[in-house]
Formats: structure tokens, C-alpha cells, sequence
């Protein structure tokens, strides 16, 4: 093929991907030197003006050529009307009608929606003009605003594969997932978002890198130990995968989980989460205490705005859950006096179902709450 050319210009109005140019090569040296570009890609480091230019003028141009990769160039009009440049997408050819999905935002374009635009322009070519059946997607794990986009496009999420992508000598865990030309390009299930909710004592909020510290002393404090099975040494490593393990339950749809926090320090003094969420149906709620919250009704509090936030309606902004369950080992009266205060039934045990932290094992006391016998303690009903 005769590049720049044969390189077909694909718009829906709004963007358009073309060939690459050399005078590219400006922005995609901002594009490649930004932290983001150098924490989650392949990009040079350094990268500099030569090497972007290199990529431009000859990596793309001899993977069209070669018939190996298929990568555009998109652009979008700024507030003023000019032409900017927002990044590069890629198929890369795998044979078979097969392809790899490849995408990176320059700074000015994220938030904007312009790559998700250019890539269903994108896959609508790869699959229609070279006849690609199957499209697959990497990330390394972690990188939840590039798998946030291939949920969006109605990739599949298929796991994890153990040191699998290279990356400047090592080979670090990869997310994978998988687009048919026969999928409908939407998302396969809710990517649930951490809403913010205020109450008197405590603010609920989404957890943050900052928190470990505040997660690893209630992770090592005796009375916690005594009633959780927890990793044995707690370490900040272990705190930190705690928190990734929140992000993985709402990209997956399937928990929501917040801090309570101050609201003066905004210091972790909880966390709660509902688990095992089923759209429509129930949830299950869980939750532990940071020792310095005990006894000052923390987990009660918490507790009610998070139950209420379960039954709203999702029109009004919550799950529209329609029954909540919990449980709580036997002796343990102060989780049990949370789970009473807020209303719950009382419906049965679990017979040596809850491993202390000694290794033995107790009976579970199960509740249950449904929405239609709920109401907030201002009186109002939540549906």
C-alpha cells in the first residue's frame, strides 16, 4: 500500500482518525513523556523528539505496509474550532481474522470521550473492511481507565494472566478480554460508581491509595483478629491489595464498598461494603471497625446510610435493592448490636460457618431486611 495515501479517513462527525504526519510528532512526544503513558505503556524512556518522530514516520507507516498493523491517527476540533491531536488507536493483525486492540490518550483528550468515539470507529472498519472476527484487549493489571474503556466497547473481562505482558524487562500481569464481530458493543454488566453520602458523624466515600496505613492497624489489632480470619502478617502490602480487590467488585458489577470517614480529618474509621449484589434482587453487607471508631456509633450510622442507599429506587440515585442480608458470629454482640439497631430480622444460624481468627469454628446468626418493610429513621419509606 502507498502510506500516507491508501490510509483511509474515518469521522462520525465529531472525530476523525487519518494517517499519522510529521508534524504529529509534538504531540505525541507530550503524549509519550506524560506519567501515565510511561507508568502503563511501552513508550520509550526517555522518549524524545526523534524516537516520536520515528514512530510516526516509520514504525506506523511499515506496519501499514506490511499489512501487520493498522493505526490512526484521531483528531478533534478544540472550543475554538482547531484541529487537535487526541492519540492514537490500533489494530494490530493476528491473523486469522483475528486482531489486537490498541489505544493511548494524549493529556488534552481524556475525559473527552474522543478515543472511545474513535475506537468504535475504529472496530466498525476492522470489522466490516478486514473481515476481523474476534478483537482481543490487554492491559496491564491495574489499569482501570483502559479497562474502563474496553467495558465500555462491550469487551469481555476473561481475567488475569500471571507475568504475561513485557514491559522495559519485565513481564508484568495482564488483564485480557475479548470483542466478537457478533457482540453488541455495549457494556456486559453495570460498572458500579462509589457515590459520596454524608451523614451526621460520618462521610462514606471511596476508598483511596492513602488509606493502607489506616487498613493495615485495624488489620493487626487483636479484637479484629480475634473475629475476622485475616492474612497473618498484615502487612501494607496486603492493605494496599485490599483496596484494589474494592475496585475489582464495582468494576465487575457485583460489590460497592466504602470508607466511613471522618468528615473533619477524613481518616478511615470503617469500611463497609455490599456484597454479592444482585441487580434488582439483594445484596449482602459486610463490614469492620478501625479500633479508635469503636464504641462512639461509627458502624451504626454507617450501616443505615448504606442500608438506605440499597432500597432507594435507581431512578432516585440508589440499587433499588429489594432485600438485604447480613450475619455475624454468635458471640460477637457489638457486630450484632449494628446489625439489630438497623432493623434487621433475626432468621436462622449457620452451623459452623465462621472461622475466627484462632482457626475454630462458630455458628453465624443470618438477618435479613426487605425493602418493603424498611423506613428511614426520618420516617419517610426509601421506595
Amino acid at each position: 500500500m502507498n502510506f500516507p495515501d491508501d490510509v483511509p479517513v474515518l469521522t462520525d462527525g465529531t472525530v476523525t482518525l487519518r494517517a499519522h504526519r510529521a508534524d504529529d510528532v509534538p504531540a505525541l512526544l507530550e503524549q509519550a513523556t506524560d506519567p501515565l503513558m510511561v507508568a502503563w505503556t511501552t513508550v520509550p524512556v526517555p522518549s524524545t523528539e526523534e524516537t516520536s518522530r520515528q514512530f510516526a514516520t516509520e514504525v506506523i507507516p511499515a506496519g501499514w505496509r506490511a499489512d501487520e498493523a493498522w493505526a490512526f491517527a484521531v483528531e478533534a476540533v478544540d472550543g475554538a474550532g482547531v484541529p487537535r491531536f487526541c492519540g492514537t488507536v490500533e489494530l494490530r493483525n493476528e491473523g486469522d481474522r483475528r486482531a489486537e486492540i490498541a489505544y493511548a490518550a494524549h493529556p488534552w483528550a481524556r475525559g473527552r470521550g474522543s478515543i472511545l468515539r474513535a475506537l468504535n470507529l475504529l472496530l466498525d472498519w476492522g470489522f466490516e473492511h478486514k473481515q476481523l472476527e474476534t478483537v482481543i484487549w490487554w492491559a496491564n493489571d491495574g489499569n482501570w481507565a483502559s479497562r474502563k474503556v474496553a467495558w465500555r466497547l462491550g469487551f469481555s473481562f476473561d481475567g488475569t494472566l500471571r507475568s504475561w505482558l513485557p514491559q522495559r524487562g519485565e513481564l508484568l500481569d495482564a488483564w485480557v478480554g475479548v470483542l466478537l464481530s457478533t457482540d453488541e458493543r455495549a457494556p456486559r454488566h453495570p460498572w458500579l460508581e462509589v457515590p459520596r453520602i454524608a451523614g451526621q458523624n460520618v462521610v462514606l466515600r471511596a476508598h483511596e491509595s492513602r488509606d493502607a496505613a489506616r487498613i493495615r492497624e485495624a488489620g493487626v489489632d487483636p479484637r479484629a483478629r480475634h473475629w475476622l480470619a485475616l492474612p497473618d502478617p498484615y502487612t501494607l502490602e496486603v492493605a494496599e491489595a485490599y483496596i484494589a480487590s474494592r475496585h475489582e467488585g464495582h468494576a465487575r458489577g457485583t460489590a460497592l464498598s466504602w470508607v466511613a470517614a471522618d468528615p473533619v480529618t477524613d481518616a478511615l474509621l470503617a469500611n463497609i461494603a455490599l456484597m454479592d449484589i444482585k441487580a434488582g434482587d439483594d445484596a449482602e453487607i459486610g463490614y469492620w471497625t478501625h479500633p479508635e471508631a469503636r464504641g462512639r456509633g461509627v458502624m451504626t450510622e454507617t450501616c443505615r446510610l448504606v442500608v438506605r442507599h440499597a432500597f432507594i429506587p435507581e431512578e432516585d440515585g440508589g440499587l433499588g435493592l429489594q432485600r438485604l442480608r447480613i450475619e455475624a458470629s454468635e458471640g460477637n454482640a457489638a457486630s450484632r448490636h449494628v446489625i439489630e439497631a438497623n432493623g434487621f430480622v433475626e432468621t436462622g444460624r449457620h452451623r459452623q460457618s465462621s472461622r475466627l481468627g484462632d482457626g475454630t469454628w462458630v455458628d453465624s446468626i443470618t438477618y435479613d431486611l426487605l425493602a418493603s418493610e424498611y423506613s428511614a429513621p426520618d420516617g419517610q419509606p426509601a421506595r
